[in-house]
């Protein structure tokens, strides 16, 4: 669970966001990743997902894989990795990635600001393909998995603070990458999906024109760019459960990853899963 910003933004912080916009890189407060925290009642939601959003292209060969993920959320998205062998299960072990500690929204708000406490591992929605938005999968013999789990390992053992701006879940996935000897895109101020999609890109078709800037331009307009957007745009839908609830107060909020029903009151308002 993690609560947006509203209008109190810092000036240096606004003049970065006005900065990062201005030449594609969109980043701002309200649209960042989150740990995909969980909220719970007695209220459930349908959703109806843009198709094809679990397509697996793959390169390299082998028996064991590094997949680099993104997949949605209320806002912004949430980029990831998992690993394994082909052919078994995932499990909340095989999950690497970067995230404020815990379901507490003011460690992600803060984390805007400062770096704050993180976390490495499996977050809520990361397992379940239906949510995911991008993917990339490398394949690769046991000994070079081998040594690219170590290393996951050890950068996860080193990464104790998050950052929106300055270290975030891109440039965590982007370091992984780095050290398979695989190119990253030229920025982590980007959407993740964006993230995944121009890594994969610039990897299987090197020759190609990097279209990182545009295409984020264009992701900053999208109907399913993340949660909201697909709210907004009627994309996304969600049902209450045919079970007796207390009625809440207000209109109720929906949150992705997976989806839970929400109350918001005049004092807090509570916004979905994921992010940076």
């Amino acid at each position: 669970m993690r609560h947006k910003l509203r209008n109190w933004t810092p000036l240096w912080l606004a003049g970065v966001i006005a900065l990062t916009t201005a030449v594609g890189l969109a980043f701002s407060p309200a649209n960042a990743q989150d740990s995909g925290g969980t909220l719970r009642n007695a209220a459930t939601a349908k959703v109806r997902l843009p198709a094809g959003s679990a397509a697996t292209p793959t390169s390299g060969s082998g028996q064991y894989y590094i997949e680099f993920r993104s997949r949605y959320a209320w806002d912004y998205g949430h980029t990831y990795l998992i690993h394994g062998r082909v052919g078994e299960r995932p499990t909340k072990d095989s999950v690497a990635g970067l995230s404020p500690v815990g379901d507490d929204p003011t460690s992600w708000v803060i984390g805007h600001y400062v770096p704050v406490p993180a976390e490495t591992g499996w977050t809520d929605g990361d397992l379940e393909d239906k949510y995911t938005s991008a993917r990339y999968r490398v394949l690769m013999d046991k000994e070079q998995y081998d040594r690219v789990v170590a290393y996951i390992k050890e950068l996860q053992g080193r990464s104790h603070v998050w950052s929106a701006e300055l270290y975030n879940c891109n440039a965590f996935v982007g370091d992984v990458a780095k050290f398979m000897g695989l190119r990253v895109p030229k920025s982590s101020l980007i959407y993740p999906r964006i993230f995944v999609n121009n890594m994969r890109k610039i990897n299987m078709n090197p020759d190609a024109p990097d279209t990182l800037v545009s295409d984020n331009v264009k992701e900053m307009s999208s109907p399913t760019r993340d949660g909201r957007a697909m709210i907004n745009s009627g994309v996304y839908t969600a049902e209450k459960a045919q079970a007796e609830v207390r009625k809440p107060s207000t209109t109720p909020t929906v949150t992705i990853g997976p989806l839970r029903t929400t109350s918001r009151t005049d004092s807090v308002t509570a916004s979905g899963t994921s992010s940076q």
